[in-house]
């Protein structure tokens, strides 16, 4: 049997396509050029069609569509067992997912269906110019390695990628595509699953994820009532709180806020790291932010080796001071704006 081409899972929240898609059409497009062979991507939901061109424009040549209303939100019954007949009616060589909630769910799933392999929370792919097997790499042994796996004989190869590891291609609206609808019957979707509610999480008013400018606090500040010059500092610069992974275990702040190996992956204009030694896990999670600003009294923490900016000082003298002058300059724009 020949498998042939690229695919990407399309993700969308309550109809509307998440950013994460625009990034796995990035990775796939270079990996589709390298194998000389066409980049799909589906888009299981209802009504998202208006987003096929804009897929189109950033890289994509197939998008295949499963319009039905049991789609509109995520549930795994009926996402996988579409996803399983449509990929086996495609047969791409290749299968990628963002390793978020929806991923996460479905890839395992869908591997174990397809009798394929699958490498979870890769943090770079590329080909192998020997063989055209995909290279996959992703950290292991706590994050102290970073390994490269193959699958040499099980097709397709599957993978889940982090969120914010790659970014999007910018649109081309000369590119042309085509767009494949795809029908089945009702009874295919039937699930015992059914959505009760959607709890928001309320503890960020930003999303670490989604965030231009990540405030992240680490163990050095000591105590939970310190760890709130970060919220304060976070707050006067309309940042996300970001924490180390000993700061959640702590308790001083909820999981979702946790970036590294074991949290979120974010990519942000702006990341200022406060109190934290940059630990190779905490690392993997954040240092491709576009200007990195460390606060941190030790000159040879692991941190500074990947900082843009660096002050080495008390964090107890220097955040409570930048945090007054922030409050300085906003109150005395709001003086001059009245």
């Amino acid at each position: 049997m020949t498998y042939r081409g690229v695919m990407v899972i399309g993700e969308q929240r309550g109809g509307k396509l998440h950013s994460v898609t625009y990034e796995l059409l990035a990775r796939g497009r270079i990996l589709a050029d390298k194998l000389s062979d066409e980049l799909s991507c589906v888009l299981l939901g209802h009504e998202m069609e208006q987003y096929a061109e804009g897929i189109i424009q950033r890289g994509a040549d197939v998008v295949y569509i499963v319009d039905d209303p049991s789609l509109k939100y995520f549930l795994p019954g009926p996402f996988t067992s579409t996803l399983t007949r449509l990929t086996r009616e495609a047969r791409p060589e290749i299968i990628l997912a963002a390793a978020t909630t929806q991923g996460r769910t479905i890839m395992p799933v869908l591997a174990a269906r397809l009798e394929a392999g699958l490498t979870a929370d890769c943090t770079g792919l590329d080909i192998d110019p020997d063989d055209r097997l995909l290279l996959q790499t992703r950290p292991a042994i706590g994050g102290n390695v970073m390994a490269t796996i193959k699958t040499p004989t099980a097709r397709p190869q599957m993978a889940t990628v982090r969120p914010k590891s790659a970014k999007p291609l910018p649109a081309d609206p000369t590119r042309e595509g085509r767009v494949i609808f795809k029908s089945y019957d009702k009874e295919f979707f039937a699930t015992p699953e059914r959505l009760i509610e959607f709890v928001k999480d309320t503890t960020q008013d930003v999303n670490v994820q989604d965030a231009d400018i990540v405030v992240c606090g680490g163990k050095g500040l000591k105590t939970r009532d310190n760890f709130r010059m970060i919220e304060e500092l976070a707050s006067l610069l309309g940042a996300a709180v970001g924490a180390t992974r000993d700061v959640v275990d702590l308790g001083w702040v909820g999981y979702p806020h946790q970036i590294g190996l074991s949290g979120k992956t974010v990519s942000p204009k702006l990341y200022v790291a406060i109190g934290l030694s940059g630990s190779v896990q905490h690392l993997a999670g954040m240092q491709t932010a576009e200007t990195i600003v460390v606060i941190n009294k030790d000159p040879d923490a692991q941190i500074f080796k990947v900082a843009d900016f660096g002050i080495v000082g008390d964090l107890f003298d220097v955040v409570p001071e930048l945090i007054e002058k922030l409050k300085h300059r906003k109150n005395g724009s709001n003086v001059r704006e009245g």
